[in-house]
């Protein structure tokens, strides 16, 4: 399986389970075991999603060692600062019974506060128990607010990312690959909405795939880590199905001009 390394510790495999609005319980642990079984090694949770206890007794019960695992979760806006971030992290940890997590996130850049929550964030990376520290739904402006204050650069950008919005993101890319910051894309396949584009079955068909996996592959070759969701056994079976082919130049450029700026949720684009 690809993974990506350029600030990080260690490599970010390509393709991670996204849990987000995974049910709490049995729903989330048994998606997140069945990944496992097909060869995810990479889970992204938050506190937000109430399901960091499942993602670590799925992790646990997989019988998996520690280190073969990437664990992603992220502050909530509500716990922003410098104190409250650092009782948050424990919580967290605490919940998915880990030792440590491989990648913490701010969630949100919300006002005011994110930069005493960053130094929070720099002060966990010193003793261990996280190993990268970065940011989610950050736009170039928030990111060079970072960069110009922090003493850690942030080693990942977490944003909503497809065809339909990459050309509209593009300030906030190129300023991620002059920072080495590792892109990952989170709502790949759009929350289902673009699924039935007939131009992604178009490009799919004579690589024997489906849409949901040309958008997919399509984040991969364009050198971001993808993030799609699903708690159905044959859904993540089909999102992880994507690593025995590779789009033409011609396909991605065509993939490329489908941009119509859209956001499947709350959009940071004009966040203060």
């Amino acid at each position: 399986m690809a993974s990506l390394t350029m600030r990080t510790k260690r490599p970010i495999p390509a393709v991670g389970l996204g849990v987000y609005k995974s049910e709490p319980g049995p729903v989330t642990k048994n998606a997140v075991l069945e990944a496992l079984r097909l060869g995810y090694r990479h889970v992204d949770t938050a506190s937000v999603y109430n399901n960091e206890a499942d993602v670590g007794d799925a992790i646990a019960a997989s019988g998996l060692d520690r280190s073969e695992v990437f664990i992603t979760t992220k502050l909530w806006n509500d716990d922003h600062g410098y104190d409250s971030t650092l009782v948050a992290f424990d919580r967290s940890l605490e919940l998915l019974g880990l030792d440590y997590v491989d990648l913490y996130l701010i969630h949100w850049p919300v006002p005011e506060v994110r930069l005493d929550t960053w130094r929070a964030l720099e002060r966990l990376t010193l003793d261990g128990r996280v190993r990268d520290i970065g940011v989610s739904n950050y736009m170039r402006r928030h990111l060079e607010e970072i960069l110009e204050n922090a003493a850690v650069v942030p080693a990942v950008n977490q944003i909503e990312l497809s065809p339909y919005n990459y050309r509209s993101r593009r300030g906030t890319l190129d300023l991620c690959r002059e920072q080495s910051i590792v892109v990952e894309a989170y709502s790949p396949l759009t929350k289902g909405r673009k699924l039935g584009d007939p131009l992604l079955a178009e490009i799919g068909r004579p690589y024997g795939k489906t849409p949901a996996q040309v958008l997919i592959r399509w984040g991969i070759d364009k050198g971001f880590v993808v993030l799609p969701k699903s708690v159905h056994a044959d859904r993540i079976a089909e999102n992880y199905d994507v690593f025995d082919f590779s789009l033409s130049a011609d396909d991605l450029e065509r993939l490329d001009g489908c941009d119509e700026g859209l956001a499947t949720g709350w959009d940071p684009t004009d966040a203060p």
